[in-house]
């Protein structure tokens, strides 16, 4: 199992176009994927679940990734992050 905290930093949070990509991304990979924000996990693969975190800009999220493609799903996953999902600010 891989665990890490991701920093939320686009301009809008984990909005629906946000929450979409990640959606996207975990949904490609066998590993379970669980994303939580003040105690709350969702699972990563759930957009209703991500857009009721309420994660917003300058919040972190930590992801817990297991399964047989664990590190290529949290690199991806990091990726994203770390692209603001490509929006523009």
């Amino acid at each position: 199992m891989i665990e890490k905290q991701l920093d939320i930093t686009n301009k809008l949070g984990l909005h629906a176009r946000a929450a979409a990509k990640v959606v996207s991304v975990a949904s490609r990979y066998n590993s379970r994927i669980h994303v939580l924000h003040n105690g709350n996990p969702v699972d990563a693969k759930s957009i209703m679940g991500l857009l009721m975190l309420g994660a917003a800009k300058g919040s972190t999220v930590t992801f817990r990734v297991e399964g047989k493609d664990e590190t290529e799903a949290m690199n991806e996953l990091e990726d994203l992050f770390a692209r603001r999902f490509d929006e523009e600010e």
